[in-house]
């Protein structure tokens, strides 16, 4: 299959395409395929995450008195003027790095749990059924993002998650943050992500939907504790 097939193939044939995986392992230009498109989404997203992010750092009132109101000041400025070496490092530099880190060490996760079930499967054909899988998520799922950023003209209030049913609800509270991890494009990449484990490791579904979706409880867990810490510093 080449990659268009196996692209569409995710959203179309998902049985068929990770089967397919499953034997004959790509993930070289998937890869890159996502680097890229995050790349252009950050790019993208930037403006309106650093007028969110400054609209957000006006209104703590503790770390104004914790920097000065000059120092204070002068961080305002630089988030919404970064400067030309910032915005490199934080479109260009940063992101695929992070995303980079992020797959490679979900993939070896994900890895470990399954060898739990079973002695088949290597690494590689992990990787690429991860790395397709998240065509869903990191290509189909961003590209709403951005509509929905673009219509509202916000980055921090836009969710494809749980929290689209509730407003009113501020993205400075727990509950946000917590419901924020139930995002639906996720949910679809973990249960068709189960086809891929199944067929690798030569598992039935039931226990592939158990370690795809018991890492996506994992990583929520995780991502809920970094999100209360960060407001208990900034609040």
């Amino acid at each position: 299959m080449n990659f268009l097939q196996r692209f569409f193939g995710v959203f179309f044939n998902s049985k068929e395409t990770f089967k397919n995986l499953s034997e004959r392992p790509v993930w070289v230009d998937a890869l890159i395929v996502i680097l890229i498109f995050t790349v252009i989404i950050t790019y993208l997203t930037s403006p309106y995450r650093a007028k969110d992010t400054a609209e957000l750092m006006r209104g703590n009132i503790k770390l104004k008195e914790r920097l000065g109101e000059e120092r204070f000041n002068e961080m305002i400025k630089g988030i919404e003027n970064p400067s030309t070496s910032r915005k490199i490092f934080n479109i260009f530099v940063f992101p695929p790095i992070f995303a980079l880190i992020s797959i490679f060490l979900s993939s070896g996760i994900l890895f470990g749990l399954s060898r739990i079930f079973s002695s088949y499967g290597k690494f590689k054909n992990l990787l690429s059924a991860f790395l397709h899988a998240s065509f869903i998520d990191k290509i189909f799922g961003n590209i709403v993002r951005y509509i929905l950023i673009f219509s509202k003209k916000s980055f921090l209030q836009v969710s494809t998650g749980l929290p689209i049913f509730f407003p009113k609800l501020e993205v400075t509270t727990p509950s946000y943050v917590i419901l924020s991890q139930f995002d639906f494009f996720q949910i679809w990449m973990f249960g068709i992500l189960a086809l891929g484990i199944s067929n690798i490791f030569k598992i039935s579904l039931r226990k592939s939907l158990f370690i795809s979706y018991g890492f996506w409880v994992i990583k929520g867990l995780f991502n809920i504790m970094f999100g209360l810490l960060s407001l208990k510093a900034y609040g």
